[in-house]
């Protein structure tokens, strides 16, 4: 632990007595009160997450528009200023570099946000692909600290502490230089529970009093700080994927199951003729949900089988705290995946059955 990054927040973490763990090279918590209470906090009330772990990478320049559009697969020239995007970088084999959001400031401004684990990667890989390009790229993920305010009562409680109009703030859309209790701030209505909410972002040294004065105007609601697990649990529910377990650089957006954010029909992008031709072809293997029929736990890595034979592994599992059910992601030969197919899932040494059921669990 001692050589994991902290956050500016780990103090704070420490003393609400948050277990704090390493996370791809960073401490951060996993839990304070507990995984399913800051579970039901967030999906019930609201709860408060230090984000500051996440990559912030500024594009600008005459050219900044094109250079972006050729590096994304969603299409960044529809965009409005203002406006934020879900969208895939992608390898020209069609495998997947990061999945991030892209804020447009204006066609010569774009602020992109990617994963804590991949910053590096992507930068790198955005500097290989700048000739030509009349654009600057800065890495600004260590001038940033971000916190994230996620529930239906994240509005009421953010509102408290600032004098910005909030519910002008529609989703994925954001609003920069936002003073919060006195401090520069930018806000957009966005998040990964599948909860209304928001994603501050501001600089280090601002986000302890932000932070402090958030869970002080939430303290009458109930507001709780939540960790890592259920962050994770959230964004499961509610069909969110996560770079490493239902992306990697061996899976497509496709068959992850998010062609809605891959624009084919557009201009060309790094991996579109191998997006393309996989779309022409069939797609072999897709993440599909799933839900036990009998006690159990799927985990990570654990074997999917049909009639004994291995058809793929499980990428997410847990027994939803929302919906009390065993239940999971798994990416299987697509022949497989057909919704109300019955598989089955390796846990120890028991085949345990399944069936697979549509991956937005959370009906909302």
């Amino acid at each position: 632990m001692e050589e994991s990054k902290r956050t500016p927040l780990y103090e704070e973490h420490l003393s609400l007595k948050g277990k704090v763990v390493d996370f791809h090279g960073w401490a951060l918590p996993i839990e304070y009160e507990g995984i399913i209470s800051e579970h039901k906090s967030v999906r019930e009330k609201a709860g408060i997450f230090d984000v500051s772990h996440m990559g912030e990478i500024r594009v600008k320049g005459k050219e900044a528009e094109a250079y972006v559009q050729y590096l994304m697969t969603n299409d960044i020239k529809a965009m409005d200023d203002g406006q934020i995007v879900y969208t895939f970088m992608c390898y020209p084999e069609g495998g997947i570099v990061d999945d991030l959001l892209v804020y447009k400031y204006n066609r010569d401004h774009y602020y992109l946000v990617v994963n804590a684990s991949n910053i590096e990667k992507d930068f790198e890989w955005m500097k290989t692909h700048v000739d030509g390009y009349d654009v600057s790229l800065d890495n600004e993920s260590e001038q940033v600290a971000e916190v994230a305010v996620q529930g239906p009562l994240a509005e009421k409680i953010v509102q408290r502490i600032t004098k910005e109009p909030l519910e002008k703030i529609t989703f994925f859309t954001f609003k920069d230089h936002v003073e919060i209790l006195g401090k520069k701030c930018m806000i957009s209505r966005t998040g990964y529970t599948g909860e209304d909410g928001f994603e501050i972002y501001m600089k280090p040294e601002d986000v302890t009093e932000v932070w402090r004065g958030i869970l002080e105007a939430g303290k009458e609601e109930g507001i709780q700080p939540a960790g890592l697990g259920a962050r994770d649990t959230l964004r499961f529910e509610a069909g969110l994927p996560l770079y490493g377990n239902e992306l990697s650089k061996d899976v497509s957006p496709l068959e992850a199951g998010y062609g809605y954010f891959v624009k084919l029909d557009r201009d060309n992008f790094i991996g579109k003729d191998a997006l393309l031709k996989e779309k022409k072809e069939g797609i072999k293997r897709k993440v599909v949900g799933f839900e036990l029929k009998k006690r159990g736990i799927p985990r990570e890595g654990y074997e999917v089988l049909k009639n004994g034979e291995k058809i793929g592994i499980v990428t997410t599992g847990y027994l939803s705290p929302t919906l009390g059910k065993s239940i999971g992601n798994a990416l299987v030969q697509s022949e497989y995946g057909e919704l109300g197919s019955d598989i089955q899932v390796k846990i120890r040494k028991k085949e345990v059955e399944a069936t697979v059921i549509k991956r937005r669990f959370l009906k909302k």
